[in-house]
């Protein structure tokens, strides 16, 4: 049974049944298992990946829930990315701008499980990418825009909440810089945020529909460093084994999924996923152009 954030269970539809035909995989040990995926992902008409937090630790950028975690550690730390929150306490406003000051973000570069991702668009075998992450580290890797879904939303552009104006997020920085500490909407007066997705806000249709069309297209979909328990996105595993995909999760923690997943990686993703592209292209008699 899976369950979402909340704890409430959900069905699995057409799904495996739990616990039947899942191994994990050690890149110093079973890596037969390793060679399985990528004979999977070698002969699949259609790859969509679905990437969290943990494929950006080795960049520098903490995750959010795990063992050293930024909401881990300061549970109150997840106001600043709550709607309801954000909106009516002016001292949380404040406190996310000086986070977005000094947030590892824009210092941090794409790290090899970012560009092992790349090699594997590079040898069409990855089709459709969403990514839970707001960081851009997909697109600096060299991804390409036309796969790229961020679901959650970026922290490169800043929106008005009350008339929708858009502009780049470093014009605002420099205002907080400056000395504004809550920046308004210089159109409206309106509260700025930055152009993610927070809890409570609802998901741009366009992006969760093209989201879930890919969940449902994949002959085989891989959850790379995410929890899996934030719902819409936590979901997509859930269409694609429905449709008879298989599922691979790529995660140093337990996620909800483990027990109906095809395969369970828990190794660091810098080390495995360059891995499993040199397999891809080993099945495939591909060269990478790395």
């Amino acid at each position: 049974m899976i369950r979402d954030s909340r704890g409430r269970a959900r069905t699995r539809g057409r799904g495996r049944p739990a616990g039947r035909g899942v191994f994990s995989v050690a890149v110093n040990g079973v890596e037969d298992d390793l060679d399985r995926i990528a004979h999977w992902l070698a002969n699949a008409r259609y790859v969509t990946v679905l990437t969290g937090a943990g494929i950006s630790t080795d960049s520098g950028i903490p995750d959010f829930r795990g063992p050293n975690g930024v909401w881990t550690k300061n549970p109150d730390a997840e106001k600043t990315a709550t709607l309801q929150y954000y909106l009516s306490d002016p001292e949380v406003r404040r406190r996310a701008w000086q986070n977005r000051i000094t947030s590892g973000m824009w210092s941090a570069d794409p790290n090899a499980a970012h560009r092992a991702l790349v090699e594997l668009e590079r040898m069409d075998r990855l089709h459709a990418l969403v990514t839970q992450n707001v960081d851009g580290l997909h697109h600096a890797a060299g991804q390409s825009d036309e796969i790229v879904v961020e679901i959650h939303g970026n922290v490169r552009e800043v929106k008005c909440m009350t008339c929708g104006w858009r502009g780049p997020m470093h014009d605002t920085l420099e205002r907080v810089r400056s000395g504004e500490a809550d920046p308004e909407c210089t159109a409206c007066g309106g509260i700025l945020k930055s152009a993610t997705i927070s809890f409570g806000e609802d998901l741009v249709a366009d992006d969760l529909m093209r989201s879930q069309i890919a969940a449902g297209r994949a002959d085989v979909f891989l959850a790379i460093g995410t929890s899996l328990v934030v719902y819409p996105a936590a979901g997509l595993p859930e269409i694609a084994l429905r449709n008879g995909g298989r599922l691979v999760v790529m995660n140093a923690e337990e996620t909800p999924y483990d027990t109906v997943a095809h395969a369970v990686v828990r190794d660091p993703l810098g080390t495995v996923l360059p891995a499993l592209v040199d397999r891809v292209a080993s099945v495939g008699n591909i060269r990478p152009s790395r």
